[in-house]
């Protein structure tokens, strides 16, 4: 596709452009002409720096227009539009998405995701009502919803990567793993051979989801270097020595 030939009367009108972005913009925000751009037959689009310190890096954009055999420039829009590396607003997130882990207090609900792919069934109904009611209470079914294996792969990734994963600063660091402690309460099911619960109130993970290659220096195998106590002779207060004292 061949470029767009330089229109002279569009390209020279820079004075025109900068009036049209002085008539919109704050008195003084419109700067140095940044250049001109052709976008096509009879349409340039002339740049100016913005000088507005609430949108550092950003520019005036005015395009301009004629038609065939005019001399004269029209003007056809004017933007205040960013530039590479300008201050821009957050990305909008929709309401329904803006939840996020560690949001929940004291009476918030998440509400109900019918489809959530971390859960299945948890359980089905055989039609049998003896045979349902043990199944349910005496064998502890009553969930509707367990975790599936995405959920279960899931919690696994975030907890492994998460404070209290094997590669945080405190498990680097640590003497020994949580797998060897005492106060280590190995999960049930499935995460029980990656994961357990600490149960040491004098550690940083206590009562936290914990990896077994997790660890701190509360273990409870681990003692710390017992030196001898430094003996320190009394003190010997000389009262037979005579102190001269000389005023100066």
């Amino acid at each position: 596709m061949a470029a767009t030939r330089p229109d002279v009367v569009l390209t020279s009108a820079v004075e025109v452009a900068r009036a049209a972005a002085e008539e919109i913009a704050e008195p003084g925000t419109v700067g140095e002409h940044l250049g001109v751009v052709m976008e096509g037959d009879r349409v340039a689009t002339h740049s100016f720096g913005c000088t507005a310190t609430a949108y550092p890096g950003w520019h005036w954009a005015v395009t301009l227009s004629r038609v065939p055999r005019a001399r004269k420039a029209t003007i056809s829009e004017v933007h205040l539009l960013p530039s590479e590396g300008a201050l821009l607003s957050p990305e909008w997130v929709p309401y329904a998405e803006r939840l996020a882990p560690g949001d929940i207090g004291a009476g918030d609900l998440t509400p109900y995701v019918e489809e959530d792919p971390r859960l299945e069934a948890g359980w089905e109904a055989t039609g049998e009502e003896d045979v349902d009611q043990v199944a349910i209470w005496e064998l502890g079914l009553g969930r509707e919803r367990v975790l599936s294996a995405e959920g279960r792969e899931a919690a696994a990734t975030r907890w492994q990567e998460g404070e209290h994963g094997p590669e945080s600063e405190v498990a680097r660091k640590a003497p020994r793993p949580c797998g060897t402690c005492g106060f280590f309460l190995p999960m049930a099911g499935a995460l029980r051979s990656v994961f357990g619960v600490c149960a040491n109130e004098w550690s940083p993970a206590d009562g936290s989801v914990v990896s077994l290659r997790f660890g701190c220096g509360a273990h409870s195998e681990v003692d710390v270097e017992r030196r001898e106590p430094e003996r320190i002779d009394p003190p010997v207060l000389d009262d037979e020595s005579e102190i001269e004292f000389v005023d100066r």
